[in-house]
């Protein structure tokens, strides 16, 4: 997070989105503002704001639609929200809630109270951003610091699997969809991992797409066999039952390891690089 955390206000109502910006301003955090569905979009895609504050009624398009096209953008799609709505009604906060939000407030709200909900969902997304919101795998600053570490023993292999389409599917079949397809291979793999006595391999993710492995020379051939051969085994579990073939979005996925021999490395980029660049086709 910046170190002036920044807060996008999706509000129609000028009153309520220029105390917000002012109150929040003077509490230190940066704020951005917009009027309508379509005009924050394009500024959250140009600089992704640290938090969201999300009126649901809007003049163009409703705030449950920006949220879903909020989640559907890598760069956006964990950005915490917080609705701003009138209505009170389960079913309409159950929504919310189901697209992703993190937490409602409702009009008439208490400044101190919205104060209170912002800096938990700021802090809590600066500790998620340790582990995969999704898996919750080890994410990017924590697979570094394990490479780190990996660039001081002996005896490893470093994996690399990625999820090739899977934004194609998103597309296609929708966020939850997209986000089971993760979580079954994180599983998949943790399995595996956990079927060789003795190992003690790590899993992580540099990216929703993308996952390493650790493991040792004695494992390495095993876990990499396992893999290769239940993903395409269940690959086309992925899909809809209703789907079967046709033109629905492939998944593919690519598959690499290296060792210490394929050294020396300058770094865990170098390392990351060197693992990405021996990814082939499963």
């Amino acid at each position: 997070m910046a170190e002036r955390a920044c807060i996008l206000v999706i509000e129609d109502e000028r009153d309520t989105a220029d105390m917000l910006a002012a109150y929040f301003e003077s509490q230190g955090f940066q704020v951005m503002q917009a009027a309508w569905g379509k005009d924050a979009l394009q500024m959250a895609a140009q600089t992704v704001p640290d938090l969201i504050l999300l009126d649901i009624r809007l003049p163009d398009i409703d705030g449950y639609e920006v949220c879903r096209q909020l989640r559907q953008q890598r760069r956006t799609q964990d950005t915490p929200i917080i609705f701003l709505t009138e209505k009170r009604e389960r079913m309409n906060r159950l929504q919310g809630l189901e697209l992703g939000a993190v937490d409602y407030i409702t009009k008439p709200f208490d400044i101190q109270e919205l104060r209170l909900r912002v800096r938990n969902a700021l802090r809590r997304a600066s500790f998620d951003t340790l582990t995969d919101p999704v898996t919750t795998l080890p994410a990017q600053e924590l697979v570094r610091d394990r490479l780190t570490r990996l660039l001081q023993q002996h005896e490893w292999v470093l994996m690399s699997l990625a999820i090739e389409g899977l934004d194609a599917f998103g597309d296609a079949y929708g966020f939850v969809a997209r986000d089971d397809v993760v979580r079954a291979v994180a599983l998949m793999l943790m399995g595996i991992t956990q079927e060789s006595e003795g190992d003690d391999s790590f899993i992580g993710q540099t990216d929703r797409a993308e996952f390493v492995i650790i493991t040792n020379l004695n494992h390495a051939r095993d876990v990499r066999d396992k893999v290769s051969a239940r993903l395409k085994q269940s690959v086309g579990y992925f899909y809809p039952l209703k789907e079967s073939g046709g033109s629905r979005p492939e998944l593919k996925f690519a598959m690499g390891a290296i060792g210490e021999q394929h050294g020396p490395f300058a770094g865990p980029d170098a390392l990351m690089a060197a693992i990405r660049s021996a990814r082939r086709p499963v």
